[in-house]
């Protein structure tokens, strides 16, 4: 009876997120120029399914390992260090370097170095913390705050006309996404998954912790290994494709949560995935109908998600 109430509750949030994609893209239509707002609506709806798909999967697998519901790759410093990038090539390249107006050259340059930073750091900091909560926020907080005051720092000292320049790609946005680079993201995000899915039943023994798992034949060290490189390339290609959103994994894993309360990673998954459309989707409906355009995605997101994580943390602690 518990089963059919969560494949219930997987169906609804299906429904949901259909019904929202297709009430965004039929919404306010103006017959003139149709043919001009569906595909690029359509664009829009393709990256955020892309970015919630990458983001979801990644947040639930990474809390998974860490053995805790309020730490995300992006809380852990992934985002600022994102923004270092972007100003660091400003900076040393110029406003007319390839790396920053190619589109290309900028998405891979950026990803690579994210993939390399999140394998890297995040492999060490597990062991050197021994998986402690706190002791891992505060270094993301620490590590976050660095580059952040880095990017400060360079910011000011570029002209005005190059800052707003560099403005463009520091919020996430779905508002102009290149078309190539969105089948390229989908390409590597479907890899990453098809790896996640043909052994998706073992990310529910490694929620026992790394003796459980061993003692019920998991490789724990070998499989945290492989994920962190998923994770670092799905949350790198997410993030180099429309920009950061911080607190969005954050937010759609806890609601996923509490909407199923299960440890069973199908239902984790595909439920996150399920909110982080939804949420994206009623997010850019926001930004689009209501502000004009005239605020990003990112902001929304990160208002909510903000306020979301600090009760989280009000709540823990209180337990």
């Amino acid at each position: 009876m518990l089963k059919m109430t969560k494949n219930k509750m997987l169906i609804l949030l299906a429904v949901l997120s259909a019904g929202a994609i297709a009430f965004y893209l039929l919404y306010d239509l103006n017959p003139d120029i149709y043919f001009y707002q569906i595909p690029s609506r359509i664009k829009r709806v393709s990256g955020i399914i892309i970015v919630g798909v990458a983001i979801a999967v990644s947040t639930v697998i990474f809390q998974t390992i860490v053995k805790n519901r309020i730490l995300t790759p992006s809380i852990m410093g992934l985002d600022s260090v994102y923004v270092f990038i972007q100003t660091t090539i400003l900076f040393v390249a110029g406003v007319s370097s390839p790396l920053l107006l190619n589109s290309q050259y900028n998405y891979f340059l950026s990803m690579g170095i994210l993939v390399l930073f999140t394998v890297v750091v995040f492999k060490y900091l597990f062991k050197f913390t021994n998986n402690n909560v706190f002791i891992l926020l505060l270094i993301g907080i620490v590590l976050g705050t660095l580059f952040g005051n880095l990017s400060t720092f360079m910011q000011i000292l570029i002209s005005p006309e190059d800052f707003s320049i560099l403005q463009s790609a520091l919020f996430g946005s779905f508002n102009s996404i290149n078309e190539n680079l969105l089948v390229i993201t989908a390409v590597i995000i479907g890899i990453m998954l098809i790896i996640i899915f043909m052994d998706y039943s073992s990310l529910d023994v490694m929620a026992l912790g790394r003796d459980g798992a061993l003692n019920l034949g998991v490789n724990y060290d070998r499989k945290v290994s492989i994920l962190l490189i998923i994770i670092a390339v799905l949350v790198s290609a997410s993030t180099a494709l429309v920009g950061p959103i911080m607190f969005l994994g954050l937010l759609v894993a806890n609601i996923a949560h509490e909407l199923f309360q299960t440890y069973k990673h199908f239902y984790l998954i595909l439920g996150t995935i399920f909110v982080s459309i939804i949420t994206l989707i009623t997010g850019q409906m926001v930004v689009q109908f209501v502000f004009n355009n005239n605020i990003e995605l990112s902001v929304i997101i990160n208002l909510v998600g903000g306020i979301y994580f600090i009760y989280l943390m009000l709540r823990r602690n209180r337990a």
